[in-house]
């Protein structure tokens, strides 16, 4: 058993100085990334513009679960005129950000490892460095750049869409007057709020877009290795979504 835990323990370390090493490979790589924009775009296009409609129909159905939980909870307590400030704080702040992030984590995430992982055990990675080509400047940097950039805009997006669901559900469904609706909205609205989660955002992105790279790098045992990398990198990136959640809420709201 201590043998066991001890294995464990190296194997971890080895892995996070081997994810460090790769950031660092990243960071030196940023300052090719003119030279290298035709695949930042397609990474911009594969990551934002295709999860353009998946985030849409995330961000309705958030807004109006989170209207029709809002009316629940003040149901007999306060009046349904609050509903507008109410929701718009939760998807502002936390639905938008965290639920975007973790449908993009298996959606993004996990194809970026499937892919990267793909490439190792074919070899194809190894037939890059042959050629003198940085797999990590010309794999994983573009995708990481890629996917900062665009979550923070998915989230926005998804927040935009998310409150109109609210606004749906509360005029139609709960007879909540149009206008009423929208003054609470104005009263709640916060630039921080936005400015918060889009901070988030740009923290998830990193989150989910290295943990993708770094797991299809480290691919091994054919097609039950990818699958398993798949599984694995959408599993750590919503984890690691949800903890840092709980650290950036500290630092940007809590404190």
């Amino acid at each position: 058993m201590t043998r066991f835990i001890g294995k464990k323990i190296i194997t971890f370390f080895t892995e996070l100085g081997q994810f460090f090493f790769m950031m660092t490979g990243v960071l030196k790589s940023l300052g090719r990334i003119f030279r290298d924009r035709k695949l930042v775009f397609e990474q911009m296009q594969h990551v934002g513009v295709n999860s353009l409609v998946l985030v849409a129909i995330i961000g309705i159905f958030t807004g109006a679960v989170s209207c029709w939980q809002a009316a629940y909870q003040i149901k007999g307590l306060i009046s349904y005129s609050y509903l507008g400030s109410a929701v718009t704080k939760a998807i502002l702040i936390e639905l938008g950000p965290v639920l975007a992030a973790i449908v993009l984590a298996g959606r993004v995430g996990a194809s970026m490892a499937a892919e990267l992982g793909t490439m190792k055990v074919t070899e194809q990675i190894d037939a890059l460095e042959s050629m003198a080509i940085d797999p990590i400047r010309y794999l994983a940097m573009p995708r990481i750049v890629a996917t900062t950039f665009m979550l923070p805009v998915l989230v926005v997006y998804a927040s935009s869409i998310a409150i109109f669901g609210a606004y749906i559900v509360a005029t139609i469904f709960l007879g909540v007057p149009s206008d009423v609706f929208l003054g609470s909205f104005k009263k709640a609205f916060e630039v921080k709020d936005l400015v918060a989660g889009t901070i988030k955002a740009i923290f998830f992105g990193v989150s989910i877009s290295s943990i993708g790279c770094f797991i299809g790098f480290s691919a091994r045992g054919g097609a039950e290795g990818v699958g398993l990398a798949t599984i694995k990198a959408f599993v750590i990136a919503a984890a690691s979504i949800l903890m840092l959640d709980y650290i950036l809420w500290n630092f940007l709201i809590g404190m």
